[in-house]
C-alpha cells in the first residue's frame, strides 16, 4: 500500500524539518529522493546520508526555488540522473514576520515568490517528467485562512499557494496527475524559532488541540504518504488539514 520502490521524489526545502521528515518517509518505503536546499549544506549532506542508509539513491541539489533558473537547473539534474519524476513536494518556505504597516514591497514579493510562485515554476518544469499517476503536493499552514500576528505576508502567500493548487488540479487532472495541499498546524521546527512569541504559540496550540499534543513533522509526512498512495486516487485539488483538531475550536 505504501511501497514507493522505483519512484522518484523531489522535496524542496528538505534538508531539515518537515521537508526532511517527508523525504525520509518516502526513502524508508523505497523511493529515490532528490533533496533540495539553499543554505544549510551540512544538514542536506546529513539528510542525504540518512536517506542512502535506507538503500535508495539520493541526489542533493542546491537551488533557490524563488529563482527560475535555479528551478530549471534542478529539474534538469533530476532528468539527467533519473529520467523521470513521480512525486513533487513543494515544501520550501520563507518570509518576513512583521506587522502589516511595516511590510515593504520587497517583503511581500519575497514571500510570494518563495511560497507561492515557486510552485508554479516547479510544476511547469516538472510535469514533462511525470507520467499518469504522478503527484504534486504543497505544504501550507493555517495562516492561509486565519489571522496570525506578524504573519501577514506569509499567510497571504500560503493562501495564494492553496488557490494555485486548485487551479493546477483542474489543468493536470486530465493528465492523471493529482495535486493537493497539506496544511499543517503548529509544528516545532527551526522555522518557528524565528517567531518572537514561539513559546506562547506552542503552548497555546498544545492547550487548544483536542488530541492534546502538537503536530510533528512525521504527522505531516504520514499524510504525504497517504496522498501519494493509490488509496488517495480520488483526492484532488483539496487542502488536507493536519492539526489534531486545532482549527475546529471556536
Amino acid at each position: 500500500m505504501f511501497d514507493f520502490k522505483g519512484k522518484v521524489v523531489l522535496v524542496t526545502g528538505s534538508s531539515r524539518g518537515i521537508g526532511k521528515a517527508i523525504a525520509m518517509a518516502f526513502a524508508r518505503r523505497g523511493a529515490d529522493i532528490v533533496v533540495n536546499y539553499v543554505r544549510h549544506r551540512g544538514d542536506a549532506a546529513r539528510t542525504a546520508e540518512a536517506i542512502e542508509a535506507c538503500g535508495v539513491n539520493c541526489l542533493v541539489v542546491k537551488a533557490n526555488v524563488a529563482n527560475d533558473a535555479d528551478v530549471e537547473n534542478m529539474i534538469e539534474q533530476v532528468r539527467e540522473r533519473f529520467g523521470r519524476l513521480d512525486i513533487l513536494v513543494s515544501n520550501a518556505a520563507s518570509g518576513v514576520l512583521k506587522p502589516v504597516m511595516e511590510l515593504s514591497t520587497r517583503h511581500w514579493n519575497w514571500a510570494m515568490d518563495i511560497n507561492a510562485r515557486s510552485l508554479l515554476v516547479l510544476a511547469q518544469k516538472a510535469v514533462p517528467l511525470m507520467k499518469e499517476g504522478g503527484r504534486i503536493m504543497a505544504v501550507s499552514s493555517l495562516g492561509a485562512v486565519r489571522a496570525i500576528e506578524n504573519y501577514t505576508a506569509v499567510g497571504a502567500s500560503k493562501a495564494a499557494l492553496e488557490s494555485l493548487v486548485r487551479h493546477l488540479a483542474v489543468e493536470l487532472g486530465p493528465r492523471g496527475i493529482l495535486v493537493n495541499t497539506i496544511s499543517a498546524g503548529a509544528v516545532d521546527t527551526e522555522a518557528l524559532k524565528k517567531f518572537p512569541n514561539r513559546s506562547q504559540i506552542l503552548e497555546t496550540a498544545r492547550e487548544r488541540t483536542p488530541v492534546g499534543r502538537l503536530v510533528t513533522p512525521e504527522d505531516v509526512a504520514d499524510t504525504a504518504m497517504f496522498l501519494a498512495s493509490d488509496m488517495a486516487s480520488m483526492i484532488h485539488g483539496q487542502t488536507i488539514v493536519v492539526d489534531g483538531g486545532y482549527a475546529i475550536r471556536a
